[in-house]
């Protein structure tokens, strides 16, 4: 007796793990099933109090590209008379990013949509707009590519640290244009070690960025959009109506990427939570 209830004890437990945090999104072309990340937490949390307070029911997708994706979550999407607000809204809050480099925009990835780096450079998510990820197939090649494109953003975005620390402040105290004029080998000397040495502080960071096995095979099998991997957060991924996504993905546009058939959501109710 005293086995059989370990047994159940572990066999539920392990169930509970399974289940997590897990949302049905009524469409009025269908129902989408997602999954909410746990290491996510921020992005975790506010999707909830979202819910709860009924935010999403009745949004439409105001955004929708085919082999790209599915946008909605802005409340001012359920003004139909005011078209040109679309996109705009939101709950008057940002989150930070939480990007983790085991959530990668496969396709059915449910992501934070956010503004441009222009005015967002630490790329903190919307509040309340979410994307769900249809994308497309890449080749290795294509990959290839993407991978250096992808790399060279993360190495951009180490320097602008990297040359705030303490040890190079004497590069502001150098006339640069001086050395320019009297010096231009010595100039060009000094450019190449200082890049030499940022490229191998880069390195050795481990922030080399790298797609792995795992999902260049997602890529190239399921497919996604790859070239937002670090861009964006990633907190969760549909469990089932992929379908659905297709369907929404695919439908007719008008100028704006707005579908010309309405689309919305209905509601967004728990099914589990962990």
């Amino acid at each position: 007796m005293f086995k059989l209830l370990i047994f159940t004890i572990i066999l539920f437990s392990i169930s509970y793990a399974q289940n997590g945090t897990k949302y049905l999104i009524e469409t009025s072309l269908g129902n989408i099933k997602i999954k909410l990340y746990d290491d996510t937490p921020l992005h975790k949390e506010n999707f909830i109090k979202l819910v709860k307070n009924k935010y999403y029911d009745g949004v439409r997708f105001h955004r929708v590209i085919k082999d790209f994706m599915i946008q909605t979550g802005d409340s001012n999407s359920k003004d139909i008379n005011n078209k040109a607000s679309w996109g705009q809204g939101g709950p008057g809050y940002t989150i930070a990013a939480e990007f983790k480099r085991n959530h990668f925009h496969k396709k059915g990835a449910l992501s934070a949509a956010r503004q441009a780096d222009q005015v967002n450079p630490d790329k903190r998510s919307s509040g309340s707009q979410f994307y769900i990820v249809q994308g497309k197939k890449y080749s290795d090649v294509e990959l290839d590519q993407l991978e250096q494109q992808l790399m060279q953003g993360d190495m951009n975005n180490f320097a602008k640290t990297y040359w705030t620390q303490p040890q190079f402040a004497y590069l502001k105290q150098i006339d640069w244009q001086k050395l320019q004029k009297e010096n231009p080998d010595s100039l060009t000397k000094l450019n190449k070690k200082l890049t030499d040495d940022m490229t191998l502080a880069y390195q050795k960071s481990g922030k080399s960025f790298k797609f792995t096995p795992e999902e260049r095979n997602t890529y190239k099998t399921s497919g996604g959009t790859p070239f937002l991997d670090t861009q964006y957060t990633v907190f969760g991924e549909v469990e089932q109506g992929l379908e659905i996504v297709d369907l929404i993905c695919n439908s007719q546009t008008e100028p704006g990427d707005r579908p010309v058939q309405d689309i919305f959501i209905k509601s967004v109710k728990l099914i589990s939570e962990k």
